[in-house]
């Protein structure tokens, strides 16, 4: 029973790392966001096994939270944003699609060869989970780095918390109170970008950061 629950463990944690590779790979708006939607409701899977496994109630609220909120009530309104505000749906990207799934793959190399040593004591559960948080976390990252699109960099940055949730829960669990603290921040951030882009989008036309940064140079 515990190499069961063990994999199936890995195997939820290994399926929200696939979409973060999947968010790199993304040129379009709305796959985009479809992808973070899975992303969301898989890391949603995650959390409620991880809450069956240590036979933590508290942890079965931050599975739904994630559910809800990320797997359904933000993607939404980001897909509202973008069709409301007729944002240019293709992604321009700072570097290739191939060279950012290397980098990515180099990312999970990299969490591999740092997690490993420095958790060696602790058991394969915990240890190889942390492994996965790692590079969903530095893949969220590079998200935001390579994507020139406000919103794609804003999934970035939700994406990173996904990885976020997932380390804590894999690590015996957050406490309540830090769970409902880092939901609420996210919801809070969210309504802020959503002002954020609309307001940018209103003086200046347009969410690639390029273009913005060109627009400041010119007013300077």
């Amino acid at each position: 029973m515990q190499g069961f629950n063990v994999d199936t463990s890995h195997f939820l944690a290994g399926a929200v790392l696939v979409c973060s590779f999947a968010l790199l790979y993304q040129a379009r708006l709305f796959a985009l966001l479809n992808v973070f939607a899975v992303q969301s409701m898989m890391l949603a899977l995650a959390v409620g096994w991880q809450a069956h496994v240590q036979q933590a109630g508290h942890l079965y609220i931050t599975a739904a939270l994630a559910l809800v909120m990320k797997g359904m009530i933000i993607p939404g309104a980001l897909r509202r944003i973008v069709q409301n505000m007729k944002i240019h749906r293709t992604i321009e990207t700072v570097v290739s699609v191939n060279l950012a799934m290397l980098a990515g793959v180099g990312l999970t190399i990299l969490s591999i060869m740092v997690v490993f040593p420095i958790a060696r004591m602790a058991g394969g559960l915990a240890r190889e989970d942390l492994a996965f948080a790692l590079t969903i976390i530095l893949i969220g990252m590079l998200v935001m780095i390579t994507r020139r699109n406000a919103i794609s960099q804003i999934i970035g940055f939700m994406s990173l918390e996904n990885g976020l949730i997932l380390a804590a829960t894999g690590a015996k669990g957050m406490p309540l109170v830090v769970e409902v603290s880092v939901a609420s921040s996210v919801l809070i951030a969210f309504f802020v970008f959503g002002i954020f882009i609309f307001r940018i989008r209103e003086h200046f036309d347009s969410v690639d950061v390029d273009q913005l940064s060109a627009k400041r140079g010119d007013v300077e």
